[in-house]
């Protein structure tokens, strides 16, 4: 899925602890075979070639996963978006590509999850329109690392952290302490903007620091606003933490296209979800559930 995957773990007998490590990463791979736009022969990738022709089999898991994509869509009121890789597509930040105007308006009217038809009977997928592409880059990482996990779970260990690109799934604590996360300043590689402690978590970020080129003095980064075809402004990132790695990872792209002020609202319908958003002057907006304690030196002055 064009990201780095690490496991960390740990368990008493070395051998079943390193089977548990290898069982992970085969997981990894077994979900990009099936989820990866990067690879031709994914099942992803055959529905993107066939499905404006007709009903194509998705199979069970992918089937559920496009699902939930579609229903975060009317959650967000559609900054959540699958279809944004009908113009996304055109996007290579490896090699400072971006489409023209023309090519954006073009096949703008292809952005749009209610173009994606799903039959739950028979389990496929169909396009309403020619040129329509789906691409699960902002959920299936959180899906990934949800599913290793339990995975971990299952086998009887009780503390590891699974991370994928900015996702990260944990899974209790860290041997009597918790988790201590990092959000990366997204303007300053190797430096963090806060720490956050967690156990048995998810946390996810999205930023504009991924995958990007500078043009111009403009920044042109993977994360598209649905209603434009070209990438969000106003923040630089945001990351959400709760219970679901699945929910974490469409949440942060999510909140990320939505701005700090409508993102936030959403998280606060949200009882089990917090969230932080970094906006594009740096500064740092928190969730209720998050913000920091008030002490002397952050309370506003009062008036005499």
């Amino acid at each position: 899925m064009g990201t780095e995957v690490s496991v960390y773990l740990w368990y008493d007998d070395v051998a079943k602890g390193t089977e548990a490590i290898a069982q992970v990463f085969a997981e990894v791979e077994r979900i990009d075979a099936l989820m990866s736009t990067y690879k031709e022969d994914s099942t992803i990738s055959k529905i993107n070639a066939e499905a404006a022709s007709g009903p194509v089999a998705a199979g069970d898991e992918l089937f559920q996963l496009i699902l939930r994509s579609l229903d975060i869509s009317i959650l967000t009121l559609g900054a959540f978006d699958i279809t944004y890789d009908s113009v996304g597509q055109y996007y290579d930040f490896r090699e400072h590509l971006r489409p023209d105007q023309e090519t954006i308006e073009s096949d703008l009217d292809r952005i749009d999850y209610r173009l994606v038809k799903l039959d739950a009977n028979a389990q496929t997928v169909e396009f309403a329109k020619d040129g329509v592409r789906i691409n699960l880059g902002g959920i299936a990482k959180g899906y990934t690392v949800e599913r290793c996990v339990t995975i971990l779970r299952d086998l009887g260990i009780r503390n590891a952290i699974v991370t994928a690109g900015g996702d990260s799934r944990l899974l209790g604590d860290r041997r009597g302490k918790p988790w201590i996360v990092g959000v990366r300043n997204p303007r300053e590689e190797g430096e963090v903007a806060v720490r956050i402690p967690l156990e048995d978590e998810a946390i996810s970020t999205s930023g504009d620091y991924e995958r990007y080129f500078d043009e111009d003095g403009i920044r042109y980064h993977h994360i598209i606003q649905p209603d434009t075809g070209t990438p969000a402004e106003g923040v630089h990132s945001a990351t959400i933490v709760g219970p679901d790695a699945v929910i974490t990872d469409a949440l942060s792209t999510s909140v990320f296209v939505m701005g700090v002020d409508d993102g936030l609202t959403l998280i606060s319908t949200l009882p089990d979800y917090e969230g932080i958003v970094i906006d594009a002057t740096g500064r740092m907006y928190y969730s209720d559930g998050l913000r920091p304690p008030e002490t002397p030196e952050n309370q506003p002055e009062q008036p005499d």
